[in-house]
């Protein structure tokens, strides 16, 4: 076979080699009900260019798909979406971002598998589509954060009736977050790395 130096394999880009000094990797899972921003999130923290599995959404979704308070979307995470990020020299989180819609959750028992925790990610103007994706967290004993997408139209509650609204325990944290910046997404990550320790480290 003729190989021409256009058929060379150059390998992975730079930006995503992962860096030498890592010594530690974590799976972290960021879910929600549809719509609410996993894809935002995932794509503006993530260090290497994201993995995307969004899909046009077509008439075949109608009847189906509850879009209700997100008429404007026109894409949909069909599968997963998957970046990386380096809190530190030494640790490396792998972000997988989960369907938001009913129909896809059966993706999710392969996505959580091995993940050492979630990032659950609600709209306060449609909290309804968070419950049951809190309660499949809970079912299957999955340490997760609460983060408040900031929409610029949505209602501003107090973080207790936030609480009472999602039957949520006072030990699991809440953070306020804009999933379209990087360093909000990270503070969020950052709140879920910390509490992920305290849940390892035992009291006394």
């Amino acid at each position: 076979m003729d190989f021409r130096s256009s058929d060379t394999i150059t390998g992975p880009r730079t930006e995503d080699v992962l860096p030498t000094t890592a010594t530690a990797a974590v799976k972290v899972v960021i879910v929600g009900g549809f719509g609410v921003g996993k894809t935002t999130m995932v794509g503006s923290v993530s260090e290497i260019r994201p993995l995307t599995t969004e899909e046009t959404m077509t008439q075949a979704g109608v009847g189906v798909d509850d879009n209700a308070g997100v008429e404007t979307k026109t894409a949909t995470t069909v599968a997963m979406d998957f970046g990386r990020i380096s809190l530190s020299e030494e640790l490396i989180l792998y972000l997988f971002g989960t369907p938001g819609q009913e129909r896809f959750w059966f993706l999710w028992n392969g996505l959580f598998e091995g993940a050492l925790g979630a990032v659950v990610l609600i709209d306060t103007r449609r909290l309804e589509v968070s419950f049951d994706v809190i309660g499949r967290l809970e079912e299957r004993g999955v340490p997760f954060v609460v983060a408040v997408n900031t929409f610029p139209d949505a209602p501003h509650h107090p973080v207790e009736a936030l609480r009472r609204a999602l039957d949520l325990p006072d030990e699991v944290p809440m953070i306020d977050c804009d999933a379209r910046l990087r360093a909000s997404s990270r503070d969020v990550l950052m709140t879920l790395m910390r509490y992920l320790h305290s849940l390892a480290v035992p009291l006394g």
